[in-house]
């Protein structure tokens, strides 16, 4: 069967879209845990916050799990750690939610799952998971980019029906590279161009370039829509739409900054081939495996 591309991207120049899918799927008046108002602010802006979604106690489970993790040898030498480019350290893991039976728990977690489930207006399974680590004094940033570009153009996803939900472990302080956003710029797509290398993640998981948009086209994105930067306690949570424009900056303080990452995709917009790579990415990055959370 053939899926219309409705966001090309990754060709010989960059081109601007406009969203041709809803942002919030569900209806406005939908059960569970987030309000119209808030579904209302997240179809505008494109983002979510909550200013403490677990308690201290459980964020001290979940850091605990996170440093045996990246403590583990065995995970340090499986493909699905990520190490920085200088330092060698973990910078992420992914698959945390398959590796680990307590982040398992949190998916299912309906404090977590449901807000996804009322966004996207079905039943939901995890596209990606990953604890991101930042250590201080040094730990590099991500680029700006829209992560439904590459979800789109190496992955195979169709549509835009797809929502991220970011949990700190760690406070997130206006200095340790925070995650920032440009609100707003979930509403228009930017198809980067360029054509995607074979094996592209191995790159860009360290330091992203195909995908990336030009100086221009984020100039003039940052004018129109301005940028926020995310900052809370640890147990804070964001949830932001995959076509946001976001990155990070380095943490060169000495505060380290750590989240765990969750990726849901609505059950009726699961992974085709993928629009513009040559080769599908590895399933612990792309998941294939559609099982909705329970």
């Amino acid at each position: 069967m053939t899926v219309t591309d409705l966001y090309p991207s990754r060709g010989t120049t960059e081109v601007t879209v406009p969203r041709q899918d809803p942002v919030v799927w569900g209806a406005p008046d939908a059960p569970g845990p987030v309000t119209p108002a808030d579904l209302g602010a997240f179809e505008r802006d494109g983002f979510l916050t909550v200013d403490q979604l677990i308690s201290d106690d459980e964020v001290a489970v979940y850091r605990q799990e996170l440093e045996r993790l990246v403590s583990d040898p065995e995970i340090r030498a499986d493909a699905r750690s990520i190490v920085e480019p200088k330092s060698k350290e973990i910078r992420s893991v992914f698959e945390v939610h398959r590796i680990s039976e307590v982040f398992a728990r949190l998916v299912r977690d309906e404090r977590v799952v449901g807000r996804a489930r009322q966004i996207l207006g079905s039943d939901v399974y995890v596209h990606q998971s990953r604890i991101n680590v930042k250590p201080g004094f040094g730990a590099s940033g991500f680029y700006w980019h829209s992560d439904f570009e590459t979800w789109h153009a190496e992955d195979g996803l169709p549509r835009m029906r797809t929502v991220s939900v970011s949990i700190a472990l760690t406070e997130n302080h206006d200095t340790n590279g925070g995650l920032m956003i440009m609100p707003g710029s979930h509403k228009t797509f930017l198809g980067c161009a360029g054509a995607t290398p074979k094996d592209n993640y191995k790159q860009s998981l360290q330091m992203q370039d195909a995908g990336t948009p030009s100086d221009e086209a984020l100039t003039a994105m940052a004018d129109a829509h301005g940028i926020r930067l995310f900052t809370g306690k640890a147990g804070s949570a964001t949830w932001f739409d995959c076509n946001c424009m976001h990155g990070s900056g380095d943490n060169i303080t000495p505060f380290p900054r750590s989240n765990v990452f969750i990726v849901f995709n609505s059950v009726e917009n699961t992974a085709v081939e993928p629009f513009a790579a040559p080769v599908r990415r590895p399933e612990f990055i792309g998941a294939r495996d559609f099982t909705p959370v329970r």
